[in-house]
């Protein structure tokens, strides 16, 4: 028995995490307990020394002296102070007058805030919600289908996840061991391309099912000519000052995203102080939220620390490599199988769950076969944007279950009633999106341009031609060639002492 164990250690570790996931133990201390537990396990077989649990300390005070996880509470700040100072409500509502007068109008609308709110915000809850709040309610009103409004909504809530300043573009990168900047500017492209499908899809059902697509009547377009540029130039520029701001600067090597995030975050006091609408008791509520997800983040990555450093002292990564290496097809079979397994994982964990469990384990295998871990990254935050919109667990569609109406209700405008939302049509709603995020993964694979192109790579370097030139001496003459034999010098006074010698 204690042979099989010894020899089993890995695979037995990771099935009994599943196990404990799967029972319901929160992330963070199934993660921690599993790690202590197989230690104590492998120190009893004699595989494992008391020594290993000493280096636990050094590596959680690392976690704490990691920077660049300073960007995730200034990002996550930024992102409630913005949405609970109005911005959100300002930005759908201009929006949805100016695309107004198409068909699907407002489902366009819901897409360009949901992507400038992506890249003001990074964080998906408050996306999801601010939309579901302000949007969901006037689509019902003018008759859009309730599984398409649905989708649509949580769909481009999660495009906080794919455009910077997104907050699992962050952990991936320091998951990875690569630049934050790097991450952000590898997945500005796929983003845009993402939000490019869903407005793409959006057209298609307004050809094919133009009912469920209608455009707002005449009576509802309140803005019209000077009034509405107004409007536009008041709701968009600001943002876009302020995405200029935490984006540009780190693209351009001026700020580090943690400095970005600092900006950002100021900024989004400014905007709401303009607005009027800052205030102690919005400060304190955006303070706690930050807190409590900020812990989140921290007690899971220590929870996989301690879950790393046991899984590799049994070889853990050795038996993730072998296993994923021998996959057949090379290159194309790892990737092929690790999305079609972070896709099925997405089912019963989040993207922060998945982005320290599973990266980890991914990354060195990555790494050995070649493939660039920027692009890896990206396309891995292309397919962890399902877990937000899997049915049944997927976070957007419970943010959105939390808004939409349970009931039937009395529109205040029109005083028609409006039918409930049912948890099916939510579900049902996005399924297409979820096609549309696999379609994206295929996209990155076939075309890794897409990420490559904002990245400054510089030169490619031939090792095989590296030339090493030594300049020549003080003398002029040639050094001698690298090995060869030293030649003795001769003393200085060999001409005198041979005259006195008579030589």
């Amino acid at each position: 028995m204690a042979a099989f164990l010894i020899e089993n250690m890995a695979p037995l570790m990771f099935a009994a995490l599943v196990l404990f996931l799967l029972m319901g133990f929160p992330v963070a201390f199934a993660l921690a307990a599993n790690g202590l537990l197989f230690g104590l396990i492998g120190i009893e077989l004699g595989l494992l020394t008391p020594a290993l649990f000493q280096a636990l300390p050094e590596r959680v005070f690392g976690i704490m002296r990691n920077d660049t996880l300073l960007a995730i509470p200034f990002f996550t700040f930024m992102g409630l102070i913005l949405e609970r100072s109005g911005m959100a409500e300002d930005l759908l509502d201009t929006v949805g007058q100016l695309f107004g007068p198409l068909r699907g109008g407002l489902a366009y609308a819901v897409i360009f805030v949901g992507a400038l709110l992506a890249a003001t915000t990074g964080v998906v809850a408050a996306s999801v919600i601010s939309m579901g709040l302000i949007s969901l309610p006037i689509m019902l009103r003018y008759g859009y289908d309730r599984r398409l409004a649905s989708g649509v909504i949580a769909a481009s809530g999660t495009l906080a996840q794919i455009i910077p300043p997104s907050l699992v573009l962050i952990i991936l990168a320091d998951q990875l061991g690569r630049s934050v900047g790097d991450m952000y500017a590898g997945a500005l492209v796929p983003g845009l391309v993402l939000t490019g499908l869903y407005a793409g899809y959006i057209l298609v059902v307004s050809i094919v099912r133009p009912e469920f697509t209608p455009a707002l009547p005449p009576e509802a377009r309140s803005l019209r000519g000077a009034k509405l540029l107004f409007r536009v130039l008041t709701s968009l520029v600001p943002p876009l000052v302020l995405i200029f701001l935490v984006l540009g600067t780190i693209f351009i090597g001026i700020a580090t995203p943690t400095e970005g995030g600092a900006m950002g975050a100021a900024g989004a006091m400014i905007l709401a102080l303009m607005k009027r609408q800052l205030s102690w008791s919005l400060m304190r509520q955006a303070m706690d939220t930050t807190a409590k997800l900020s812990s989140f983040v921290i007690f899971i990555l220590i929870g996989s620390t301690v879950f790393g450093l046991v899984f590799r002292a049994v070889n853990g990564d050795l038996w993730v490599e072998h296993l994923l290496t021998s996959l057949p097809g090379g290159e194309l079979g790892f990737l092929i199988v690790v999305n079609i397994m972070v896709f099925l994982l997405a089912f019963f964990l989040d993207f922060f769950e998945l982005a320290f469990i599973i990266v980890p384990l991914l990354a060195p295998v990555a790494e050995k076969l070649g493939i660039d871990l920027i692009w890896f990254g990206v396309l891995l935050g292309v397919n962890m944007q399902t877990s937000f919109m899997h049915p049944p667990f997927g976070f957007a569609l419970f943010f959105l279950r939390s808004v939409a109406p349970r009931e039937d209700y009395k529109d205040k405008i029109t005083g028609k009633i409006i039918k409930k939302i049912t948890t099916g049509q939510i579900y049902w709603g996005a399924v297409p999106f979820v096609c549309i995020q696999l379609i994206m993964v295929a996209l990155v694979i076939m075309f890794p341009e897409m990420v490559f192109s904002g990245l400054d790579r510089g030169e490619p370097i031939d090792l095989d031609n590296v030339k090493i030139e030594i300049p020549a001496f003080d003398s002029g003459e040639p050094p001698p060639p690298f090995g060869a034999p030293e030649q003795p010098t001769e003393d200085p006074n060999a001409d005198l002492m041979r005259q006195l010698q008579g030589k």
